[in-house]
């Protein structure tokens, strides 16, 4: 009796096992799914369409509009299965004036604030010196998950991203008047741009979060000047919004903003 007894109990403690073992492996399958689709999901266009919803979601803050104009964003279609896009700047709603390009001026450009470029041609596998963004687009999954990382993402009027093109930040002691009211300066000529004053903190923190995150180096003067930047324009609670909400979608955050959110 007492020997089929603990025949029973073998049975038992193997069947549980069995179950454990199945459940653990199912739920290793589904966790390589998930990372599987999450990596799949990690690129500049999926990024754009989901920070397209979230702007749409927060279209009634104030701070929700164009980054270096303060335009207002326009839609059209529905939030819904990611089909809502932006439709372009409402000039009027910042005294936006086109420079020269009326064309890219009535649309809508995510702009990396740490430009392509940068990131890109201090990538080890040399996809940049090969060939570009193209061929880094094609040929590396790292640089499409760092062109992909919403942080440094931010919505432009298209004719401001395309003049900023790859410009060092700076201050440069210009006063703005290329774009009617946008507190913008592209300076062409020594390739620069000058942005807000509210936007320079949001720019320090983006610069030394992608520096510190992927390895790539500063020079010493946008250090110094990230830095001090850093300091003097403290995180907004757009910011923390924001960050936040990319923490969640993302799965990261940005440490130089996230001390000083509640």
């Amino acid at each position: 009796m007492f020997r089929k007894g603990l025949i029973a109990a073998a049975l038992v403690t193997a069947a549980l096992l069995s179950v454990s073992q199945t459940a653990e492996a199912r739920k290793n399958k589904d966790s390589d799914r998930a990372a599987e689709s999450s990596q799949t999901e990690r690129n500049f266009m999926g990024a754009k369409r989901q920070l397209t919803r979230f702007y749409f979601e927060h279209r009634n803050d104030p701070e929700a509009v164009t980054f270096y104009c303060g335009c207002r964003i326009n839609y059209e279609g529905t939030a819904r299965k990611n089909r809502v896009k932006m439709s372009g700047p409402d000039w009027k709603s910042c005294g936006y004036r086109s420079r020269s390009n009326t064309d890219r001026a009535e649309r809508i450009e995510w702009e990396h604030i740490m430009p392509a470029h940068q990131f890109g041609s201090a990538m080890k596998s040399h996809c940049w010196q090969n060939g570009g963004r193209k061929n880094c687009e094609k040929t590396d999954p790292y640089f499409m998950s760092v062109e992909a990382d919403m942080h440094n993402l931010v919505p432009s009027v298209g004719e401001v991203n395309g003049d900023r093109s790859n410009f060092r930040y700076d201050d440069l002691g210009l006063e703005p008047s290329q774009y009617g009211q946008c507190e913008m300066v592209v300076d062409f000529e020594h390739k620069a741009a000058q942005p807000p004053k509210a936007r320079r903190g949001v720019i320090a923190r983006t610069y030394l979060y992608m520096a510190d995150r992927y390895g790539i180096k500063l020079n010493k003067n946008q250090q110094r000047l990230f830095e001090a930047w850093n300091r003097q324009y403290p995180v907004s609670e757009w910011e923390c919004t924001r960050n936040s909400w990319i923490k969640k979608v993302q799965g990261n955050g940005n440490k130089f903003v996230e001390p000083f959110c509640r």
